[in-house]
Parts: C-alpha cells; structure tokens; sequence
C-alpha cells in the first residue's frame, strides 16, 4: 500500500470510435493528459466505413451490459472519490433510458453532457426520437453542458449566425437546463478567431482563440467535455474548467493527427508540445 493521494476520477460513459480520434479513446487521453484517473462505460461501437466514404458504422451495447458497467464502476468507488461523469455518444432511447437511470440512483456532483444530436431536421422517425429522449431524460441531469454550434441550434431552438447569436443561445440553454454552458462557435461562424461563449449563474464570458485551419476536428468536442470533467473532478470552477479545456483543445487542433480520412484529429497530446 502508499501513502499517496488518490487521484482524482473521471468516468465517461460514451462510444467507442475505433480510429482513436474521438470518443471514449478521445475522453481517457484526455483524462490521462490532465493528471485524472480514467474509467469508461461503453455505450456503442462506431467504425467509420473507408469503403463508403468513411460513413459511421453504428453497433449499439446492450442496455443491460450498459447498466452492469456502470453499477460495477459505481460499486467500486464511493460517491466522494468518483464524483464527475462526462457522457457522450448514446445513440438510442433506450441506452439514454439505461443511463439516465444509473445516474438517478448516484447523483453525481459534475455530470458533463456532450449533447450529441443525430437528427439533422425533424423528420419522425429513430434520430429525433433519440434526441427527444436525450432533451428530455439528460439535460435536466447536466450540470455542465457543451453543444456545437448544430446542437446550440437544437437545444436554443434559434439560429446561430453571429457572435451575438451565440451568446444569447448559450443563455437560452443555461435557462432552459440550468447548468453551465460552454457554446461552441469553432470555425463555423465568420471571423478570424474560434470563439466560444461560456454561461453560467455568474454570467458570460466570450472563450476565443485564432482559428486554426477552417475545418472542424475529429475528436475536438469529445476532448472538450473531457477536459472540462477533469478540471471539475480536480476542483476546478465551471469558469476556470472551460478556459482550460479551451486550451487543452487548442493545443490539440495545432498539432492535429492526419490519416485517410476526409478530416484530421485532434491530438490530446498538443499541450505538451
């Protein structure tokens, strides 16, 4: 046995994504770059298709193996020790169900949702019955939430164009879920720099940092939330933990990892650099 201090814990409940550059392998390079201990329950499985334009080949885990990973991780640390939950890709209602759930029973302190919305209109149908289920069953259990700039759109129910669209957004979603907001702008608006806007009950603070390339990156809203549940899990406030993670992911977009596929990824790396 040591004498040393327990480290700080992050758990990710997320995806899968087989080439590295996102998901639950994004979320533990993260947590392990930023000095916390790592754990994951999956929820899926995604391989991108290098023979059909590396489109998403989506394979959802069982709800009950969810759950067991999940209780099992719970079992093992008390509530003091393992206090911040980052959750990413869910990919169905029913996993959403699973999760939601598991979180009702524990009630963490920091639960970081990256709200990853699949449905691109609103057509009936599997997508938007998933991203109903995730505004429904999830946001209202965040304590800390990071859309992009598409999920802004969703969750506002407003158009985001400009800066000034971005803020007001944000705000709209702290007022709708109650939880700290870190609104991506990224490349997607015009400008010279990637700006952010952050809210919470404290107020707003515009994140910004010249643009890097005009292409988003792979894995960079997944490190986003990563980094932000480990800055919390180490005692960091809301404010304090999205500036960091907006340097984390800066560094990281610099020194981007290039492979075949049709866009880059985010090196979890880049700060050391």
């Amino acid at each position: 046995m040591t004498d040393a201090p327990t480290p700080a814990m992050t758990l990710t409940i997320a995806g899968s994504e087989a080439t590295g550059g996102a998901g639950a392998q994004a979320d533990l390079k993260t947590f392990q770059e930023l000095g916390t201990f790592g754990i994951v329950a999956l929820t899926c499985i995604v391989s991108f298709d290098p023979k059909n334009d590396w489109n998403h080949r989506f394979v959802p885990v069982e709800a009950q193996t969810i759950a067991d990973q999940i209780e099992a991780t719970f079992a093992n640390y008390d509530a003091e020790t393992l206090d911040t939950v980052k959750l990413g890709m869910m990919g169905s209602p029913v996993t959403i169900s699973t999760v939601s759930e598991a979180l009702a029973q524990r009630q963490s302190k920091n639960v970081v949702l990256d709200p990853v919305l699949i449905c691109k209109g609103q057509e009936p149908g599997h997508a938007l019955d998933t991203d109903n289920a995730l505004k429904a069953e999830l946001l209202p259990k965040a304590t800390f939430v990071t859309p992009n700039h598409f999920e802004t759109e969703q969750l506002s129910g407003m158009t985001v164009e400009s800066l000034e669209d971005l803020k007001a957004a944000a705000q709209e979603i702290h007022r709708i879920s109650g939880a700290a907001v870190l609104a991506k702008g990224g490349v997607r608006l015009e400008g010279a720099d990637a700006v952010d806007v952050f809210v919470d009950e404290n107020g707003l603070e515009v994140l910004s940092a010249p643009k890097i390339g005009e292409h988003a990156v792979s894995g960079a809203g997944c490190s986003l939330a990563a980094a932000v549940a480990a800055e919390l899990s180490k005692g960091a406030a809301p404010l304090e933990a999205a500036r960091r993670a907006k340097d984390f992911v800066t560094a990281g977009i610099r020194q981007r990892v290039v492979g075949q596929t049709p866009f880059d990824a985010l090196w979890q790396g880049g700060l050391r650099g």
